[in-house]
């Protein structure tokens, strides 16, 4: 077969789309949109309906609940500060977030909350963007007291609960004692909301101001927020989070009336984001050419490589893939790429389809974004339906592993 512009080939891209129909037949994903981009060519698919019993088509511009695929994008407020010499890599955040000043360390991760030591040292903004701040979702810690007391607290609820605004959810994380020495161990998610506050503390303004003003609006993402107005409402399916049993279809989300159907009291960048797959592939563009957008520059290029090159230790990277590799049963599989940066993951060893060096991050609602600088690739899968059952984590490997075929050098 012939080939398009920007090296996929039509025999590839067919494979592609018969992967995400076929997942669409078989009643387990609704609908899918799905872009992939490689030099100044993109490929768009949108297969099946909003809702689980029909409805509307899927279509290139439907808005996807983002869940920690927001990570990567929201990163990229703090990585402004860094650039403007507002925030330094070392400095303690103590000035700004009295909150985690004088920590206090559990002596044992399973060990009572009131067990601790003092941290050995302030908390710094390097620590906020490896995430090795001392606290995280930690797989391995379920039914810990600490863990217990993070989702009690409604510090990390899941989604289920929303979380309140960001003074009173500092004062309930500042509660809480670190799980770990402070630069020491790499652990999820919390870390990301923190640098929300950061960045809303340090500038005087909300959270998504900030992102906008330097982020969203010059890359264009004009669909990208932490909340769908109402007149985009009709573009958000409902998010579904089939029962882990039996497939069944439970609604998590509804559009209108839902979670994200008005401004949220807390912006969270660990997972807040509803966005589209032109909007992300703006974003994973701009990192591709290493902080530019058209003529414009959005982050400095050095700025751009700390984010999407490896910067945990062969240690923290060793638990890291440990966790990654011994969760398969509640992650199905997702995380296997060994390092970390800013934001994201960054493949450090080939273990799939996908060449060392690929960064992105993938998301619980059934989301997935990753670029590919060794060939010039980007590629958005948006799903509405969560990580309760394997079916769109296994959609996720599948579109990435056409994606890879459909590539002719």
């Amino acid at each position: 077969m012939g080939k398009i512009n920007g090296g996929f080939c039509e025999t590839g891209l067919r494979k592609v789309r018969d992967v995400l129909t076929r997942y669409v037949d078989s009643g387990k994903i609704p609908g899918v949109v799905a872009l992939v981009g490689r030099g100044g060519e993109t490929h768009v698919e949108a297969v099946g309906t909003m809702r689980h019993d029909g409805g509307a088509p899927m279509s290139r511009d439907t808005i996807f609940r983002m869940a920690s695929t927001s990570k990567p994008v929201t990163m990229a407020a703090s990585m402004a500060l860094l650039d403007d010499c507002v925030l330094r890599l070392d400095d303690p955040v103590d000035h700004w977030l009295p909150e985690l000043a004088g920590r206090q360390v559990l002596k044992r991760i399973d060990g009572p909350i009131d067990d601790t030591e003092p941290a050995r040292r302030p908390i710094t903004v390097r620590d906020l963007l490896t995430s090795t701040f001392g606290l995280g979702i930690d797989l391995t810690a379920l039914g810990s007291p600490v863990m217990n007391a993070i989702f009690e607290g409604g510090v990390f609820s899941q989604g289920s609960v929303p979380l309140p605004e960001q003074d009173e959810w500092m004062r309930r994380l500042g509660a809480l004692p670190l799980m770990r020495q402070p630069g020491e161990h790499w652990q999820y998610h919390l870390s990301h909301d923190v640098l929300g506050v950061l960045v809303s503390r340090v500038t005087g303004r909300p959270f998504e101001t900030f992102l906008r003003e330097r982020v969203l609006d010059p890359l264009g993402m004009k669909d990208t927020a932490f909340h769908v107005p109402a007149d985009k409402i009709d573009r958000l399916p409902p998010s579904y989070a089939p029962n882990p049993q039996t497939g069944e279809f439970t609604v998590w989300d509804e559009a209108k009336g839902g979670q994200y159907s008005a401004p949220v009291a807390f912006q969270a960048g660990g997972g807040g984001l509803v966005s589209t797959v032109d909007d992300y592939h703006a974003y994973f563009r701009m990192l591709l050419n290493r902080g530019t957008h058209a003529s414009e520059r959005i982050l400095s290029r050095p700025a751009v490589e700390l984010m999407t090159t490896n910067r945990l230790t062969p240690e923290q990277e060793a638990a890291r893939s440990a966790l990654a590799r011994g969760a398969v049963h509640v992650s199905f599989g997702q995380g296997q790429q060994g390092g970390w940066g800013f934001g994201m993951a960054v493949r450090t060893y080939r273990g799939d389809y996908a060449p060392v060096g690929q960064f992105g991050w993938d998301g619980g609602t059934g989301t997935s974004a990753y670029a590919d600088p060794e060939n010039d690739l980007t590629g958005v899968l948006l799903t509405q339906v969560g990580l309760t059952n394997p079916a769109p984590a296994q959609l996720i490997h599948d579109f990435w592993t056409t994606v890879y075929q459909a590539i002719d050098a």
